[in-house]
């Protein structure tokens, strides 16, 4: 299998949470299939936008393989990298509304959590193509800080290092009048939520040829 991008994520390891994730957005990124969906009316609408990168928290978001390098190095750095890092704790996670989206969100002490991803974000940065203009404008749309304009030159994403927030993506965005019955209705469906939430290992990712993420390979988080 070739692939466009790669990607570091958080992905659920197998049980309930994982499972709840693939169902309600419809695509199983840990099998790398689809799946059938919470039969709810509308919901197939609202997670149209992230079906297709599974149900994962982003550590080092998508890039394109830079020149010089290969899938290969990328897995033996990968492997290297988890070997050294330490797991994260924190306390939980609990649904939350993110501007106009659901997701799932940590609480508690969120520094260990940080720490992960600006591991991955800077030790696997020699792997990333730089952004071309057209991937730059796109990025531009959203209004960036001084900061975030820094940090995309620099890393290629505005929302790396204290920009970061760690969330599992439920949704796209949702009317204003309509987030507090999709809130209840994500609510209902979730399973008890981990208490702790540890991450204890990642996963490199791919967007295959027909523009949906899966798992390549999971690193325990050994460090």
């Amino acid at each position: 299998m070739s692939y466009s991008r790669f990607a570091i994520y958080y992905v659920a390891p197998e049980g309930e949470l994982a499972e709840f994730g693939a169902s309600w957005l419809g695509w199983d990124i840990a099998r790398g299939c689809a799946v059938p969906q919470v039969d709810c009316p509308g919901l197939n609408t609202i997670t149209e936008a992230p079906r297709k990168y599974g149900f994962h928290g982003t550590l080092k978001p998508p890039f394109r393989l830079a020149d010089g390098t290969s899938a290969e190095d990328l897995h033996t750095a990968a492997s290297n990298m988890a070997r050294a890092a330490p797991p994260a704790q924190c306390d939980g996670l609990e649904l939350t509304v993110l501007g106009s989206f659901l997701a799932l969100t940590p609480r508690g002490d969120l520094g260990a959590l940080q720490r992960v991803a600006e591991t991955c974000v800077t030790t696997l940065d020699q792997f990333r193509a730089p952004l071309n203009e057209a991937e730059l404008a796109r990025r531009r749309k959203a209004n960036l800080s001084d900061r975030q304009e820094a940090l995309l030159r620099d890393w290629g994403y505005p929302y790396v290092m204290e920009e970061f927030l760690f969330h599992l993506t439920l949704s796209g965005k949702i009317a204003k009048a309509d987030l507090p019955a999709w809130t209840k209705t994500a609510r209902d469906a979730l399973p008890d939520l981990p208490q702790p939430f540890v991450i204890d290992q990642v996963a490199l990712c791919g967007e295959r040829c027909d523009g949906r993420f899966e798992v390549i390979h999971r690193y325990a988080l050994t460090g």
